[in-house]
């Protein structure tokens, strides 16, 4: 279980630093969008498109490791009071309802890609670029969701408190900052 948990959390730890290299992208787009615009009287029919393509894949990505990060916003009104076994059941609870809604999620979204390339559809704008490669990132991030979920479901389960609260400077059980 352990090498599953480290193979997902790793997989979604490099997705996640894809996604925060590609936003760097966004800041010359716009950059360039603004001087043609402004300097040249000459504006883009794609930068403002290109930037927002951007960015579905930047937060659909880093997601998954977000979520291993305790980065996404709780309501930890019960949690926050909870401990011992009360405390790891409602953190399970949290983590399979999460694996519930993600598998749905990537369940419902694959066919809306699979029709979306079959199509082979386009943005319909003044650029007209294919989306259609675009529509197959939320399957696939709400996968990786939902495998974290399980992953993190299993790691509260299985790895003891002591463990735990063990780790120097608030690092996971298995040795990663937090």
């Amino acid at each position: 279980m352990q090498k599953f948990c480290d193979f997902v959390t790793g997989l979604n730890r490099l997705l996640f630093a894809f996604a925060a290299m590609i936003i760097f992208a966004v800041v010359p787009i716009l950059l360039y969008e603004v001087i043609a615009r402004y300097a040249f009287d000459a504006p883009t029919v794609w930068a403002m498109e290109a930037s927002t393509l951007i960015f579905g894949p930047h937060f659909m990505l880093a997601g998954p490791y977000l979520l291993h990060l305790r980065g996404h916003v709780a309501v930890d009104i019960l949690s926050e009071k909870a401990q011992g076994p009360a405390k790891r059941a409602i953190e399970i609870f949290a983590y399979i309802v999460i694996a519930i809604f993600a598998g749905v999620f990537a369940k419902v979204s694959w066919p809306l890609a699979v029709n979306a390339w079959s199509l082979g559809e386009t943005s319909f704008s003044a650029w007209n670029p294919p989306i259609w490669w675009m529509k197959f990132i939320a399957p696939f991030a709400f996968a990786m969701m939902f495998a974290q979920a399980l992953a993190e479901a299993a790691q509260a389960l299985f790895v003891p408190d002591q463990e735990k609260e063990a780790a120097p400077n608030g690092a996971k059980a298995n040795g990663e900052a937090h």
